[in-house]
């Protein structure tokens, strides 16, 4: 099992971060993705991917902290990317839901980041939160020329999966999709698995059935097991397939034809 989007390096792991990642391996979950927020969570995201096997990076700055990309970041970002085991840009997008950077601040540090992610040829991690059709606008503007990327915790309904899928994009569900009544769920019961990678967002959105507790990368697992009861397939036919997608995505392994 992979956890493909996850923030081992925020200060709610201090305490437990080792205890994390050696309860994720004993889970069967042999890869996490961390992924960077600003400038010092991609320092630290790229820190944790050197310092354990099983652990990659994503270097980048939200929207909320949009306002912070300077020149200095940016360079910062590039010097990261460009280092070993770091496998996307991101987390990057829109967010006008809490609304912590301008909207126009936002969309400027988005383009620059997904431009960026052209230069370097490598896929993005998107957040979009009340910004869903923006965001796929922006998206589309650049679809040709990026290597792909993922739209993290989908918030879009059938219809717009299938619509971003047709850019080159997969989609991540992750702990909401074990709530009661989660439109979440119905997608993802729905779009093509092929195009479907799962994860965490630890330490937030905690799966059933530990839902408020603290959100750790070892509770992948069920999100597995309820992507698996939606579709009336085996766990390990949908990790099978699943897996295979995040590794493709962030260049994990070498992968011959289809």
């Amino acid at each position: 099992m992979i956890d493909s989007h996850c923030h081992l390096d925020f200060d709610a792991f201090n305490d437990c971060r080792d205890e994390a990642i050696n309860e994720a391996r004993s889970a069967g979950v042999n890869t996490i993705v961390n992924i960077g927020v600003d400038q010092t969570s991609s320092v630290r995201s790229v820190e944790l991917a050197h310092t354990y096997d099983s652990i990659y990076a994503a270097v980048g700055v939200h929207p909320h902290d949009a306002k912070t990309l300077d020149d200095e970041v940016e360079r910062t970002i590039r010097d990261l990317a460009g280092q070993g085991k770091t496998v996307a840009i991101g987390e990057i997008g829109l967010d006008f839901y809490r609304n912590l950077s301008p909207h126009d601040i936002q969309r400027r540090a988005f383009c620059r980041q997904i431009e960026l992610a052209i230069e370097l040829k490598m896929p993005i991690v998107i957040h979009t939160r009340e910004s869903f059709q923006e965001t796929v606008g922006i998206v589309k503007d650049y679809a040709a020329d990026l290597t792909g990327g993922v739209f993290h915790c989908f918030p879009g309904s059938i219809d717009d999966a299938l619509e971003v899928i047709a850019l080159g994009f997969v989609i991540s569900f992750g702990g909401i999709i074990t709530f009661k009544n989660s439109r979440m769920a119905r997608v993802a019961a729905e779009v093509p698995l092929d195009k479907v990678i799962l994860e965490t967002d630890a330490p937030y959105l905690t799966p059933v059935p530990y839902r408020g507790k603290q959100n750790r990368p070892a509770y992948v697992k069920y999100v597995y097991q309820k992507l698996a009861e939606l579709r009336g397939l085996r766990v390990e036919d949908v990790e099978k397939v699943v897996d295979r997608t995040v590794q493709k995505l962030f260049g994990l392994v070498d992968f011959f034809g289809s």
